[in-house]
C-alpha cells in the first residue's frame, strides 16, 4: 500500500485538491461521489487485503471491460483477435452491483472552511448539475443504457458546457475580466462535470495577495446574476461554442486520443455522446445558455469552499 499512500500524500499536499475534495465531500453527503476515488487516509492505510481481493474480483472482470479498437485493421481479423484474447476469460457468476443511492435535492448554501499550510487562497463554488446524458438522478445500468441509445432531445449538460467555456476560456471571458483583470484573482476557471450520475458545475479562483475572498466570491455571483437576468450576448455563445468545437477536434488528433476519448463515452453514456457531443453543443442557443444558468447557479444548489493559508515558521508551526 506504500505506492498508494504516496500518491494520496502527494495529492494532500496540494491545496487546490485538498479544497476540491473538501467540496465535493460537502456537496456529495449521501451520494457515492462524496468519496475520493483514491479513498481516504483511514482507508488507505487500514483496508484488509481480503476486502481488496474481493473489490477486485466484483470489479475487475472482462463483464465490466470495454475493448475499442482504433485504427486500420480488419474487422473481421480484429474481432476474432478479441474473442481469442478476452474471451477465454469466463464471465462473472453475480451481476456488478448498481448504484442506487440518490442525492437529495440540496436546500440551502453550504460552506466549508480548510485551513492549511499554504501561499494564497483559493475558493471553489460547485453547483449541482445533471449528469452526461441530463438526469437528476441515479439510473440503474439497463435504464442508463437505454437512455444512451436514445438520448433526450433536451439536454442540460450541453448548454452548461458552452456556460463553462463563456466564463473562463480566453481572457476575454467574463470572470476573466471581472477577477484576474482587476487583479482580485490571480487565475479563474470552470468546468462542468459530465458524470455518469449528476456532477457538479465548479467555479475555482485563486485570490490576489491582500484581497478577502468574500469579495472575489460576490463578483462572481454578480457575474452569474446577470447571465440569470440578462443572459449572455449571442456573440458570447458563439464564440464559447467554437472554442469547444475546436477543442473537441484537437483532443480527438490521433488513434489513442480517439479511443481515450470513446472509452471515457462509453463510462458515462456509450458511444453516441462522443460521436454526437461537437453537434450537440453547435446546437445550443443563447436562451437555453440563460436557462441553466436560472435553473442551477442559485444560492440553495451551491457549495463554497475556502483554502485559508496558515503561515508557518521555519519548523512547520504556526
Amino acid at each position: 500500500m506504500t505506492v498508494v499512500r504516496n500518491e494520496l500524500e502527494r495529492g494532500q499536499n496540494e491545496p487546490s485538491m485538498v479544497l476540491d475534495e473538501a467540496v465535493y465531500a460537502t456537496a456529495f453527503r449521501e451520494h457515492p461521489y462524496h468519496h475520493p476515488t483514491i479513498g481516504w487516509r483511514a482507508d488507505v492505510e487500514n483496508v484488509p487485503t481480503g476486502r481488496l481481493k474481493i473489490f477486485y474480483d466484483t470489479f475487475y472482470h472482462p463483464g465490466n471491460a470495454t475493448v475499442i479498437l482504433v485504427g486500420d485493421f480488419e474487422r473481421a481479423e480484429a474481432i476474432e483477435l478479441v474473442r481469442k484474447y478476452f474471451g477465454a476469460h469466463p464471465a462473472p457468476s453475480a451481476p456488478i452491483p448498481e448504484v442506487y443511492t440518490d442525492e437529495p435535492q440540496q436546500q440551502g448554501e453550504r460552506r466549508l472552511v480548510v485551513r492549511r499550510a499554504g501561499e494564497l487562497a483559493l475558493i471553489q463554488i460547485a453547483f449541482h448539475a445533471p449528469a452526461a446524458l441530463g438526469q437528476m438522478n441515479v439510473l440503474p445500468n439497463a435504464e442508463l443504457a437505454k437512455r444512451a441509445q436514445n438520448p433526450p432531445a433536451e439536454n442540460d449538460i450541453f448548454p452548461l458546457v458552452v456556460l463553462s467555456a463563456a466564463l473562463s476560456s480566453g481572457v476575454t471571458c467574463r470572470l476573466y475580466q471581472a477577477l484576474v483583470e482587476t487583479e482580485l484573482a490571480v487565475d479563474v476557471h470552470t468546468n462542468v462535470d459530465q458524470f455518469r450520475d449528476p456532477g457538479l458545475f465548479n467555479v475555482y479562483a485563486t485570490v490576489s495577495p491582500g484581497v478577502e475572498p468574500r469579495e472575489v466570491e460576490e463578483v462572481i455571483f454578480d457575474e452569474f446574476n446577470k447571465i440569470a437576468r440578462e443572459g449572455l450576448s449571442d456573440a458570447e455563445v458563439e464564440r464559447a461554442k467554437q472554442q469547444i468545437i475546436a477543442q473537441v477536434a484537437y483532443n480527438r488528433d490521433g488513434t489513442f486520443n480517439v479511443a481515450a476519448q470513446m472509452s471515457e463515452a462509453e463510462a458515462v453514456a456509450d458511444w453516441r455522446f462522443y460521436k454526437d457531443y461537437a453537434r450537440n453543443v453547435g446546437r445550443v442557443t443563447r436562451d437555453e445558455v440563460r436557462c441553466v444558468a436560472q435553473t442551477y447557479l442559485t444560492e440553495d444548489n451551491r457549495t463554497v469552499g475556502h483554502f485559508i493559508p496558515k503561515q508557518t515558521d521555519i519548523d512547520g508551526e504556526k
